[in-house]
């Protein structure tokens, strides 16, 4: 069964320009990175990384979305 999970992800950019990613549902889950594009595959990386320590990698993630406020 290929179930797919989503999970918010709050982007900021900081004051040296860099986009800051923190996925509130997972503890301890943020990475950071120059571009948007190399920021959603990072937010991937680090999702299913969180994912594999808290012992819960059972499904394939979906692919980030972004929404901007």
């Amino acid at each position: 069964m290929n179930t797919k999970r989503k999970f918010t992800v709050v982007i900021e950019q900081d004051e040296d320009g860099y986009y800051v990613a923190t996925v509130p549902a997972l503890r301890g889950c943020h990475t950071q990175a120059k571009t948007l594009d190399t920021l959603m595959k990072r937010v991937r990386e680090v999702v299913q990384l969180c994912l594999q320590e808290n012992g819960s990698n059972s499904a394939p993630l979906a692919a980030p979305s972004t929404h901007f406020a």
